[in-house]
């Protein structure tokens, strides 16, 4: 297997949930008692918000850059980053790999889950960012799809993520407020709605939603698991 590199920490809750779903796949992939050789870096994600609200992005993206540098150093040549938002930065990270390191953007395994079922207008919920930047909805479109976000909600959206969802809080209230968004999108043509923030899986699943549900958590953890297993020379325990 080639070793994966885990950006983590924003939140630290997605995070650790990417860990098990990385290393269930490879489980589930390989048998016995194989499990994913990762590294993870999980940064402080105060600062990194911080960065956010003030709009630094190239700041942030300097950060994240040097923890990808820093998982190539140990070894790692699968490079993940375990956060919608801030694959808003992506480039910023990709710029500064070696050759030999491939960096898998989350938009782009959830992309083509989408078209492989048949869907053509989708649903988009996230961040703020996510929601309201280009850099998301124009490499959903770039393969095909067409997106719609809210066009109400978005604040109360947000803040149920970082005031809750990443700090571990689960509320009835708020699934009901993310199960109402769903709806609102499907009433105006989504076919599926994608959970655009890694941590919107922790709160909701297909039993609360009017359309199917495309995680961006679990679609990419399996990429990378894919991508780390397929180039694998030894295989053995």
């Amino acid at each position: 297997m080639r070793r994966i590199g885990l950006i983590g920490g924003m939140s630290w809750e997605s995070s650790a949930h990417y860990y098990q779903l990385i290393n269930r796949h490879v489980a589930q992939r390989l048998g016995g008692l194989h499990s994913a050789d990762l590294v993870l870096h999980s940064l402080d994600f105060a600062p990194i918000e911080a960065l956010q609200r003030g709009g630094d992005w190239n700041t942030a993206g300097e950060r994240l850059a040097t923890s990808a540098e820093g998982l190539t150093a140990a070894g790692a040549t699968v490079i993940g980053l375990a956060t919608n938002t801030m694959h808003i930065v992506a480039e910023q990270i990709e710029e500064r790999l070696p050759d030999d390191a491939q960096f898998i953007h989350i938009a782009d395994p959830t992309a083509a889950a989408l078209k492989s079922d048949g869907y053509t207008t989708v649903g988009l919920l996230g961040t703020r960012f996510t929601m309201q930047e280009p850099f998301y909805r124009e490499r959903m479109e770039a393969s095909g799809l067409a997106v719609l976000v809210p066009e109400v909600d978005q604040t109360n959206l947000n803040g149920i993520i970082y005031e809750e969802l990443c700090r571990g809080i689960i509320r009835e209230e708020s699934r009901a407020v993310y199960a109402r968004a769903i709806e609102m999108l499907a009433a105006r043509g989504a076919e599926a709605v994608i959970l655009g923030c890694t941590e919107i899986g922790l709160l909701i699943s297909d039993e609360d939603s009017v359309v199917p549900l495309f995680d961006t958590t679990a679609l990419h953890a399996e990429a990378l698991a894919e991508a780390s297993i397929r180039h694998g020379s030894d295989l053995n325990p």
